[in-house]
């Protein structure tokens, strides 16, 4: 029995094909008498069940895996065993889309997947699931001539047999070989393939997936070229077999780059044409553009001894693999752009750096939902005059861009009607009847008060606080519109709301906001939190159940402001094992 331990990532299946092929060149040369009957089909269904088992646990389970290949020589007739393990039982694969029916109650795991599976089944004479409380494992068998068939020959030197240890599919030269795998293998690889590069959001990581998905499989070197938009052509990544002659490879290359404007399609070429290195080894090399809606995005080069003689239903798996290459290319690239549209819009919408307020400490923290650069949580913090500082933290209805846009609107008036010298109420009330007097146009217009399927209604913390400097402490006016109520901590560790709930601003233009003044003696402190915090769930449980948020802001007696905030964002993040489901924002206010 051999067993091997591999990384839950991309690297795994490759890492189990040659430790299957290893095993059982091993067994073929120790003389085994079970091994007598390996032959070249047993070698390739192998490897490609062994690929398609490892790349199950790591698409579903995304944990280490644990391989054992073992020769079973003591049934009739004999056979090999491949067990995959990961260490997550509870998520369990499709029945359904394995071919089964035998269980009826399984757990319906609602992720794509288990295409791997239908081949497990058509390839293996038999195969299974079993769990345990730390695993889930997947095991195939396939069955050996019980008196031996047409068994590989023997190396000599008592070296393992070349077949076994060969890249799949085999060097060019063996038609019938080659042939058997493509029509066998192919649209496994595809699949593969499609599932690993749909999940890189970074075009050098592409273009590195893309070489290693080649070398060995297909090919003995690869590299590929990506053209960034309005600059000059770059060699992304560069794969050998023999991982030593990388370095070299990629210098040659580098002096001999493929023509940039190749027409659709792959192109036989000798590659490269000038060198003394042999890196290379002169073999021959098919060069193919990375083509996608009209535009192309790099070159893929790959070579192999022998590629001249390379039959076209293999030319035709690779231009179909560069084909899947080139649409996650465009994609990484498209995410890339979005990316930098979105930081530059957040970074519109968040207030410019805050200078110190004479006689307060504050702290900040902000973090949008996972996944997205602006949210629809805001905060500001700035001089109105006066002596009067001025402080913010608001949630539009929903997250996202949408969200964002009100976001971006509601900020500027804030700040034009603080330093206009409007107290907190009339700031609250003139913003209110602006939103609702926009709520009530967008319906004359027939598109509602929604904007992307949103009510663009805003909860809104808004107060000023004029410091007592020399003295020490300072004076504070706030009022909340439908937001999670201010607490206030005092320096005897006592906590209460300083603030009563009132409705959100843009569901209608009667109401009239009051404010609530106070003083906050040196070392108090204000804590001001959108609802990601309040509500962040755990199960039915929200974290300020049962005057959570106080509990937690009680054990911060002693804490600075930063301190206050960390020990805040810490809590929300603890809470549960699940990521946030909303935006985040605190916001600290402590009187020195």
């Amino acid at each position: 029995m051999s067993q091997t331990s591999l990384p839950g990532n991309q690297q795994a299946a490759r890492a189990a094909r040659r430790f299957l092929r290893a095993a059982l060149a091993d067994w073929a040369a120790s003389g085994m008498p079970a091994a007598a009957g390996l032959e070249e089909r047993h070698v390739d269904d192998g490897t490609l069940l062994v690929s398609e088992l490892v790349t199950n646990a790591v698409v579903h389970a995304g944990t280490t895996v644990e391989l054992v290949c073992r020769l079973d020589a003591r049934d009739s007739p004999p056979g090999v065993v491949v067990e995959v393990s990961d260490h997550h039982p509870a998520r369990v694969l499709r029945d359904e889309e394995a071919g089964r029916e035998d269980a009826p109650d399984a757990p319906d795991d609602s992720r794509e997947g288990g295409r791997g599976l239908q081949l497990v089944a058509a390839l293996s004479d038999a195969w299974g699931i079993s769990y345990r409380r730390d695993r889930k494992t997947v095991w195939c068998r396939f069955d050996l001539p019980p008196d031996g068939g047409e068994a590989l020959p023997p190396a000599p030197h008592g070296e393992p047999p070349a077949e076994l240890l060969a890249p799949v599919p085999p060097p060019a030269g063996n038609r019938r070989t080659e042939q058997d795998w493509v029509n066998r293998g192919a649209l496994s690889f595809l699949a593969e393939a499609s599932d690993l590069l749909a999940g890189q959001l970074d075009e050098d990581n592409v273009a590195s997936l893309a070489t290693q998905l080649l070398v060995p499989r297909i090919a003995d070197w690869c590299a590929v070229w990506v053209y960034p938009a309005g600059a000059q052509a770059r060699l992304s990544s560069v794969w050998h077999g023999e991982e030593h002659r990388i370095d070299g490879l990629r210098a040659v290359l580098e002096k001999a780059p493929p023509p940039a404007d190749l027409p659709p399609g792959a192109r036989r070429a000798v590659w490269p044409v000038v060198s003394d290195d042999p890196v290379c080894d002169r073999g021959g090399a098919l060069a193919v553009p990375l083509i996608v809606a009209g535009r192309c995005h790099g070159t893929l080069l790959l070579g192999r001894a022998g590629l001249l003689g390379m039959p076209d239903e293999m030319t035709g798996l690779v231009e179909d693999f560069a084909r899947r290459v080139a649409l996650a290319m465009g994609a990484a690239r498209q995410y890339a752009r979005q990316a930098m549209i979105s930081t530059v819009l957040q970074r519109g919408l968040l207030p410019p750096a805050v200078g110190d307020i004479p006689g307060v400490d504050h702290a900040v923290v902000y973090e949008p939902l996972a996944g997205d650069w602006v949210g629809g949580d805001f905060y500001d913090l700035f001089p109105a005059g006066d002596g009067r500082w001025c402080f913010a933290l608001g949630d539009v209805c929903g997250n996202g861009p949408e969200a964002a846009s009100l976001a971006g609107v509601a900020r500027p008036v804030l700040r034009l009607l603080a330093r206009e010298g409007f107290g907190v109420s009339d700031v609250l009330d003139r913003l209110n009847k602006a939103l609702a007097d926009e709520a009530a146009a967008a319906l004359v217009g027939r598109t509602a008060a929604w904007e992307g399927g949103q009510a663009r209604f805003l909860s809104l913390l808004y107060g000023e606080i004029t410091p007592y400097a020399p003295d020490g402490g300072a004076h504070c006016t706030l009022a909340s519109a439908g937001h999670p109520l201010p607490l206030l901590l005092g320096r005897d560790g006592r906590v209460r709301e300083a603030a009563h709930p009132q409705i959100l601003l843009g569901i209608s233009e009667t109401p009239q906001y009051t404010s609530e003044s106070f003083d906050l003696s040196p070392g108090d402190a204000l804590l001001c939190v959108t609802d990601g915090v309040t509500e962040r769930r755990r199960g039915p449980r929200q974290l300020d159940d049962d005057d959570g948020l106080a509990t937690l802001l009680g054990g911060c007696t002693g804490l600075d402001a930063t301190g206050i905030a960390e020990h805040v964002r810490h809590a929300v993040h603890a809470y549960d094992t699940v990521p946030p489901a909303d935006d985040l924002a605190v916001l600290v206010l402590q009187a020195r």
